[in-house]
Protein backbone atom coordinates (compact mmCIF):
# COMPACT_ATOMS: atom_id res chain seq x y z
CA UNK A 1 0.00 0.00 0.00
CA UNK A 2 1.06 3.59 -0.49
CA UNK A 3 2.10 5.50 2.61
CA UNK A 4 3.46 8.89 3.55
CA UNK A 5 5.14 10.00 6.77
CA UNK A 6 4.33 13.63 7.54
CA UNK A 7 5.76 16.21 9.96
CA UNK A 8 9.05 14.41 10.65
CA UNK A 9 10.95 14.15 12.88
CA UNK A 10 9.32 15.75 15.91
CA UNK A 11 5.60 15.00 15.54
CA UNK A 12 5.43 12.37 12.81
CA UNK A 13 2.09 11.22 11.40
CA UNK A 14 1.71 8.10 9.26
CA UNK A 15 -0.80 8.36 6.40
CA UNK A 16 -1.81 5.10 4.71
CA UNK A 17 -3.63 5.20 1.39
CA UNK A 18 -5.39 1.84 1.28
CA UNK A 19 -6.85 0.15 -1.77
CA UNK A 20 -9.87 -2.15 -1.53
CA UNK A 21 -9.21 -5.27 0.59
CA UNK A 22 -5.82 -4.06 1.85
CA UNK A 23 -5.18 -4.65 5.56
CA UNK A 24 -2.78 -3.35 8.18
CA UNK A 25 -2.23 -4.23 11.86
CA UNK A 26 -1.57 -1.49 14.41
CA UNK A 27 -0.71 -1.29 18.08
CA UNK A 28 -3.69 -0.28 20.23
CA UNK A 29 -3.56 3.48 20.74
CA UNK A 30 -1.82 4.30 17.44
CA UNK A 31 -5.06 5.17 15.60
CA UNK A 32 -5.67 8.85 14.78
CA UNK A 33 -8.26 8.94 11.98
CA UNK A 34 -9.82 6.93 9.13
CA UNK A 35 -12.14 7.62 6.24
CA UNK A 36 -15.53 5.99 5.79
CA UNK A 37 -15.33 2.52 4.29
CA UNK A 38 -12.42 1.48 6.52
CA UNK A 39 -13.38 -1.24 9.00
CA UNK A 40 -11.53 -1.85 12.25
CA UNK A 41 -11.34 -5.22 13.99
CA UNK A 42 -9.78 -5.63 17.44
CA UNK A 43 -8.27 -9.01 18.24
CA UNK A 44 -5.33 -10.90 19.69
CA UNK A 45 -2.53 -11.22 17.17
CA UNK A 46 -1.41 -14.87 16.91
CA UNK A 47 -3.93 -16.16 19.46
CA UNK A 48 -4.23 -15.95 23.23
CA UNK A 49 -0.74 -17.25 24.13
CA UNK A 50 1.14 -14.90 21.79
CA UNK A 51 -1.06 -12.01 22.88
CA UNK A 52 -0.29 -12.64 26.54
CA UNK A 53 3.41 -13.09 25.81
CA UNK A 54 3.60 -9.81 23.87
CA UNK A 55 1.65 -7.96 26.57
CA UNK A 56 3.30 -9.33 29.71
CA UNK A 57 6.81 -9.89 28.40
CA UNK A 58 7.24 -7.60 25.41
CA UNK A 59 5.64 -4.46 26.81
CA UNK A 60 3.11 -4.25 23.99
CA UNK A 61 -0.67 -4.08 24.12
CA UNK A 62 -2.56 -7.35 24.62
CA UNK A 63 -4.85 -6.41 21.73
CA UNK A 64 -4.00 -5.34 18.22
CA UNK A 65 -6.21 -3.45 15.76
CA UNK A 66 -6.63 -4.56 12.15
CA UNK A 67 -7.74 -1.95 9.62
CA UNK A 68 -9.48 -3.36 6.52
CA UNK A 69 -10.32 -1.27 3.46
CA UNK A 70 -13.79 -2.23 2.22
CA UNK A 71 -13.43 0.62 -0.27
CA UNK A 72 -10.32 2.74 -1.02
CA UNK A 73 -9.61 5.10 1.85
CA UNK A 74 -7.13 6.68 4.23
CA UNK A 75 -5.94 5.84 7.74
CA UNK A 76 -3.63 7.98 9.88
CA UNK A 77 -1.62 6.83 12.90
CA UNK A 78 0.86 8.35 15.35
CA UNK A 79 3.16 7.20 18.17
CA UNK A 80 2.36 8.07 21.81
CA UNK A 81 5.47 10.23 22.31
CA UNK A 82 6.71 13.22 20.28
CA UNK A 83 8.99 11.67 17.72
CA UNK A 84 9.53 10.01 14.39
CA UNK A 85 8.18 7.04 12.42
CA UNK A 86 10.50 4.85 10.38
CA UNK A 87 9.30 2.44 7.67
CA UNK A 88 11.23 -0.82 7.23
CA UNK A 89 10.56 -2.96 4.15
CA UNK A 90 11.19 -6.61 5.02
CA UNK A 91 11.77 -9.27 2.36
CA UNK A 92 11.66 -12.60 4.21
CA UNK A 93 13.77 -10.91 6.89
CA UNK A 94 13.84 -10.65 10.67
CA UNK A 95 14.48 -7.62 12.87
CA UNK A 96 14.41 -7.11 16.63
CA UNK A 97 12.50 -4.08 17.87
CA UNK A 98 12.83 -2.57 21.33
CA UNK A 99 9.73 -2.90 23.48
CA UNK A 100 7.33 -0.03 22.78
CA UNK A 101 8.67 0.88 19.33
CA UNK A 102 6.32 -1.30 17.24
CA UNK A 103 3.51 0.85 15.85
CA UNK A 104 2.06 -0.88 12.78
CA UNK A 105 2.77 -3.40 10.04
CA UNK A 106 1.25 -5.13 7.06
CA UNK A 107 -0.51 -8.39 7.85
CA UNK A 108 2.15 -10.71 6.38
CA UNK A 109 4.73 -9.95 9.07
CA UNK A 110 4.72 -11.89 12.33
CA UNK A 111 5.22 -10.29 15.75
CA UNK A 112 6.64 -12.34 18.61
CA UNK A 113 8.91 -11.93 21.63
CA UNK A 114 12.49 -13.07 22.08
CA UNK A 115 14.08 -14.01 25.40
CA UNK A 116 17.07 -11.81 26.01
CA UNK A 117 18.39 -13.89 28.89
CA UNK A 118 21.44 -12.59 30.68
CA UNK A 119 22.16 -10.21 27.81
CA UNK A 120 19.48 -7.82 29.05
CA UNK A 121 18.97 -8.93 32.64
CA UNK A 122 20.37 -5.71 34.09
CA UNK A 123 18.96 -3.46 31.36
CA UNK A 124 16.39 -0.83 32.25
CA UNK A 125 14.56 -1.78 29.07
CA UNK A 126 13.40 -5.18 30.35
CA UNK A 127 14.02 -8.78 29.37
CA UNK A 128 12.32 -8.97 25.99
CA UNK A 129 12.68 -7.70 22.47
CA UNK A 130 9.98 -8.01 19.83
CA UNK A 131 10.96 -10.39 17.04
CA UNK A 132 9.36 -9.24 13.79
CA UNK A 133 9.80 -11.29 10.63
CA UNK A 134 8.29 -11.98 7.21
CA UNK A 135 7.68 -9.98 4.05
CA UNK A 136 5.96 -6.62 4.28
CA UNK A 137 6.32 -3.15 5.76
CA UNK A 138 6.97 -2.44 9.43
CA UNK A 139 6.42 1.00 10.94
CA UNK A 140 8.50 1.63 14.06
CA UNK A 141 8.15 4.71 16.25
CA UNK A 142 10.74 6.58 18.27
CA UNK A 143 11.06 9.23 20.95
CA UNK A 144 12.79 11.98 19.00
CA UNK A 145 14.33 11.44 15.59
CA UNK A 146 15.43 8.08 14.15
CA UNK A 147 19.11 7.79 13.26
CA UNK A 148 20.21 4.76 11.16
CA UNK A 149 23.66 3.16 11.56
CA UNK A 150 25.16 0.55 9.21
CA UNK A 151 27.75 -1.71 10.83
CA UNK A 152 30.31 -3.61 8.80
CA UNK A 153 31.42 -7.16 9.55
CA UNK A 154 32.90 -7.12 13.09
CA UNK A 155 32.31 -3.37 13.48
CA UNK A 156 31.01 -2.43 16.94
CA UNK A 157 29.19 0.53 18.45
CA UNK A 158 27.95 1.18 21.98
CA UNK A 159 24.55 2.76 22.53
CA UNK A 160 22.70 3.76 25.68
CA UNK A 161 20.03 1.12 26.25
CA UNK A 162 17.28 3.75 26.23
CA UNK A 163 18.18 4.91 22.71
CA UNK A 164 17.89 1.60 20.82
CA UNK A 165 14.90 1.30 18.45
CA UNK A 166 15.71 -1.78 16.34
CA UNK A 167 18.46 -3.84 14.75
CA UNK A 168 18.85 -6.56 12.12
CA UNK A 169 18.84 -10.24 13.01
CA UNK A 170 22.53 -10.58 12.08
CA UNK A 171 23.66 -7.99 14.63
CA UNK A 172 25.00 -9.45 17.89
CA UNK A 173 24.21 -7.58 21.11
CA UNK A 174 25.52 -7.53 24.66
CA UNK A 175 24.57 -5.25 27.56
CA UNK A 176 27.59 -3.84 29.44
CA UNK A 177 28.49 -1.21 32.00
CA UNK A 178 29.73 2.01 30.47
CA UNK A 179 32.75 2.00 32.78
CA UNK A 180 33.53 0.91 36.32
CA UNK A 181 30.97 0.62 39.11
CA UNK A 182 31.37 4.30 39.98
CA UNK A 183 30.58 5.36 36.41
CA UNK A 184 27.65 2.94 36.21
CA UNK A 185 25.91 4.22 39.34
CA UNK A 186 26.90 7.91 39.46
CA UNK A 187 27.61 9.13 35.92
CA UNK A 188 23.95 9.22 34.87
CA UNK A 189 24.77 6.94 31.94
CA UNK A 190 24.62 3.44 33.44
CA UNK A 191 24.37 0.61 30.92
CA UNK A 192 25.04 0.45 27.22
CA UNK A 193 24.24 -2.17 24.61
CA UNK A 194 27.22 -3.21 22.50
CA UNK A 195 26.12 -4.02 18.95
CA UNK A 196 28.40 -5.85 16.54
CA UNK A 197 27.81 -6.07 12.79
CA UNK A 198 27.23 -6.81 10.07
CA UNK A 199 23.80 -5.23 9.88
CA UNK A 200 21.67 -2.16 10.40
CA UNK A 201 20.83 -0.45 13.67
CA UNK A 202 18.27 2.27 14.31
CA UNK A 203 18.55 4.55 17.35
CA UNK A 204 16.39 7.36 18.72
CA UNK A 205 17.69 10.81 19.55
CA UNK A 206 15.82 10.98 22.88
CA UNK A 207 15.47 8.58 25.82
CA UNK A 208 12.33 8.06 27.89
CA UNK A 209 14.45 7.29 30.96
CA UNK A 210 16.45 10.50 30.59
CA UNK A 211 13.27 12.52 30.09
CA UNK A 212 11.62 11.01 33.18
CA UNK A 213 14.77 11.64 35.22
CA UNK A 214 14.50 15.31 34.25
CA UNK A 215 10.70 15.54 34.67
CA UNK A 216 9.93 13.69 37.90
CA UNK A 217 11.94 15.95 40.28
CA UNK A 218 10.06 18.94 38.80
CA UNK A 219 6.56 17.55 39.37
CA UNK A 220 4.52 19.24 42.14
CA UNK A 221 4.86 17.34 45.38
CA UNK A 222 1.89 16.35 47.52
CA UNK A 223 1.68 18.77 50.43
CA UNK A 224 -0.37 16.31 52.47
CA UNK A 225 -3.45 18.52 52.51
Amino acid sequence: MDYEILYQPSYALLKLNMEMSEQVNAEAGAFVSMSSGIKIETGIRGGLFKGLKRSLLGGESFFINKFIAEVPGEVTMAPPLPGDIHAMDLDNQRVFVQSGSFMAGTVDIDIDTKWGGSKTFFSREGLFLLKIEGTGTLFASSFGAVHPITLGDGETCRIDTGHVVAFDDGVDYKVKRIGGLKSTFFSGEGLVVELTGPGRVWIQSRSEDAFLSWLIPRLPKDSGN
